[in-house]
């Protein structure tokens, strides 16, 4: 009885602490007007309560061209009214068929199916066709990776640079492009940029292996063959006018910038390796894709022979082909396009791979990326502790009118837009004034006529 007696007088007395700390809920679960476990639950604050599961309503290709690059955007619509994501899916030579892709397989795979498991949707997608990769469908599995990241963070109230990690730096350093008919003329346009704040400029007399530079007609047009639209490109010429560019801007410019510049797998291996042996002296920040993807083996003479810092990867399909590269270190800076090789999600994986081995991200950012691609590179950028660079980007009006959110550009260094999600959105009623179209010309040749591989 004095056992019973006691626990009855301590009872009472936990009864008359809670109520003088005000814990209602506490007391009464004590005493039986409420279970205990939902007491706990009132106690519990909200994020430990989680959120409800929201599904895939559809998924859509918006197709648009405001500059004149064919840009293909994909639209993630979930079972939460207002909720959608967007993601770049643009593979501007081969437009339509990302469209068929997106419309005709990933709305059916999708359907249903829950919108947090973005690791799961990605593996489920790049094997659901057997045969993996191509850039048609890894541009419309990257344009439906990176809209569920940015459902992701407009359901978490958070840029996605959150989500993978924070900021590990205030903005993101880009770099300009400096072109001209002449080294004099690049050189002046180098300083140019250096003037609006850019500390990185790339470099090139004409267009890609000096295309225009030599104005004579080629034996192979004389000759009425390949198309009306070919290019020629004399690979001499070429290879002469890159060592006087750098010249020409190191003269004019000073030490203080940076230079790069892209030979894009335009000449024969042996010759790019000689000619970026000539460039050491200029110290250039890198010299970008020396070799096709199909001449990998010759990085492994190339790093024998030079010491200057080589970029690579922008034509690489399967993130596997960055692995031996990587181990090897065969080059110092993983150049991707991120609408290419799947999305966010195994653009982090090459980058986080890369850390191990010093190895920096430069994300490809050319014109024919949508503004949601681009900024889905500078998230990303925000958050990797290995950056290296970033290719810059001006989006004109029409792209402006088009999708709202734009990543902006100031003293040479990119920012997003401060918002829940990747910050971009769009105005399908604009986008439709600016139909795709088919063609695409990337075709050049050699005086003889044979096709240069870019």
């Amino acid at each position: 009885m004095d056992t019973e007696k006691n626990q009855n007088t301590l009872d009472r007395r936990e009864a008359l602490r809670l109520l003088g700390i005000g814990s209602t809920a506490g007391m009464m679960g004590m005493f039986g007007a409420i279970p205990s476990s939902k007491a706990a639950e009132n106690a519990s604050p909200d994020y430990t309560k989680g959120m409800a599961p929201v599904r895939i309503k559809s998924v859509k290709a918006i197709a648009t061209a405001p500059s004149g690059s064919n840009l293909i955007v994909v639209k993630v619509e979930t079972t939460e009214p207002g909720l959608y994501g967007l993601g770049c899916a643009t593979f501007t030579q081969r437009a339509v068929a990302v469209v068929a892709a997106i419309n005709s397989y990933l709305n059916d795979f999708c359907v249903g199916k829950d919108v947090d498991n973005i690791e799961d949707m990605w593996h489920g997608v790049y094997v659901s066709s057997y045969w993996r990769n191509g850039p048609v469908l890894n541009n419309a599995l990257s344009g439906l990776d990176q809209a569920l990241w940015d459902i992701k963070g407009k359901r978490a109230n958070m840029p996605v640079y959150q989500l993978l990690g924070g900021k590990v730096r205030f903005a993101v350093p880009c770099y300009a492009h400096a072109s001209g008919n002449t080294p004099e003329a690049v050189a002046e346009n180098v300083k140019k940029f250096i003037d609006e704040g850019y500390k990185y400029v790339r470099i090139q007399q004409g267009g890609y292996g000096a295309v225009g530079v030599n104005q004579k007609k080629p034996d192979f047009k004389e000759a009425g063959f390949g198309g009306e639209t070919d290019a020629f490109m004399d690979e001499r010429t070429y290879l002469r006018s890159v060592p006087k560019i750098f010249e020409a801007a190191r003269k004019y410019c000073g030490d203080d910038v940076e230079l790069l510049h892209d030979i894009h797998e335009r000449v024969q291996p042996m010759d790019a390796i000689n000619m970026i042996k000539q460039l050491e002296q200029y110290r250039p920040f890198f010299i970008e894709d020396p070799f096709s993807p199909e001449n990998m083996e010759w990085f492994k003479q190339l790093r024998a022979s030079t010491s200057v810092p080589i970029a690579m990867g922008e034509l690489f399909n399967n993130i596997n082909e960055f692995k031996m590269p990587m181990v090897n270190q065969w080059f110092d800076y993983i150049r991707i396009h991120i609408s290419q090789i799947g999305g966010i999600t195994p653009a982090m994986k090459v980058a986080r791979l890369g850390e191990w081995f010093n190895i920096k991200t430069a994300w490809h950012g050319p014109g024919d990326v949508s503004p949601v691609g681009h900024a889905a590179n500078a998230h990303i950028d925000l958050a990797v502790w290995n950056f290296g660079i970033q290719e810059s980007v001006k989006f004109s009006d029409k792209m402006q009118e088009v999708f709202s959110g734009c990543p902006t550009m100031k003293n040479g260094y990119m920012s997003v837009n401060e918002v829940p999600g990747l910050g971009v959105d769009i105005n399908e009623k604009e986008a439709a004034k600016y139909p795709i179209g088919t063609k695409s010309n990337w075709q050049v040749r050699k005086a003889d006529g044979t096709l240069i591989r870019p």
